[in-house]
């Protein structure tokens, strides 16, 4: 083999190295943050030169990926949030007992956020008696803001609705509700909190409420 080929060769292996370092810069901010998150990175002092960011080192606890809209929050921070049934509503996947929750029978006008991270989602102007023992809604204040993920526990098929920014677990939608839309939002009071400042937003039909 020529030295020219060797030479070659080093040099081509060297610049994929260069490559792969750039890429995957290694910095040292991996110490855990104060309250022992999974996965979000504290200050701790960088190498000269290296600045941390979301690519080499992921997102701090509690901040919006750029380009996303989900939040990155430890367990522990949302235990120090939420009240147990909360928790275990949102982050676990729980269900309250019907007719216990605070808003089943509410009828004060409002937005309902979710209770972990404040996003709009159900105006007061969509909820409906569905006789069931928990809030119910015929349409998201936003359709962005809530997602649907298929559920297939408890030997069933549903059709589980989350938050979009947070993934906090709301309920469940099901196909037996009143027109426009002929859905039901099945809520749990727990994942909600009601803001009374600003009423819900008007369907984009312009439709105020479900038909009788």
């Amino acid at each position: 083999m020529s030295k020219a080929l060797i030479f070659g060769m080093a040099a081509v292996g060297g610049m994929a190295m260069f490559a792969i370092m750039s890429r995957f810069h290694i910095c040292n901010c991996v110490a855990e943050t104060e309250l022992g998150g999974g996965g979000g990175k504290s200050d701790a002092k960088l190498p000269s030169g290296v600045t941390c960011n979301e690519k080499m080192c992921g997102p701090r606890e509690g901040e919006v990926l750029k380009g996303e809209r989900e939040l990155t929050v430890s367990d522990e921070q949302w235990r120090k949030k939420l009240t147990p049934e909360q928790f275990n509503v949102t982050r676990r996947k729980g269900t309250e007992r019907a007719f216990t929750g605070k808003y089943w029978n509410c009828h004060k006008e409002g937005t309902y956020r979710c209770i972990c991270c404040g996003t709009p989602l159900f105006g007061s102007d969509t909820k409906f008696d569905s006789g069931t023992g928990w809030p119910s809604f015929w349409k998201p204040t936003d359709d962005k803001a809530v997602g649907e993920v298929t559920d297939l526990s408890h030997g069933t098929w549903r059709v589980e609705v989350v938050c979009n920014k947070c993934k906090a677990h709301l309920g469940h939608v099901f196909d037996d509700g009143p027109r426009p839309t002929g859905l039901r939002y099945c809520i749990n009071s727990a994942s909600l909190t009601l803001d009374e400042s600003k009423p819900g937003a008007m369907a984009k039909d312009g439709v105020s409420g479900p038909a009788k």
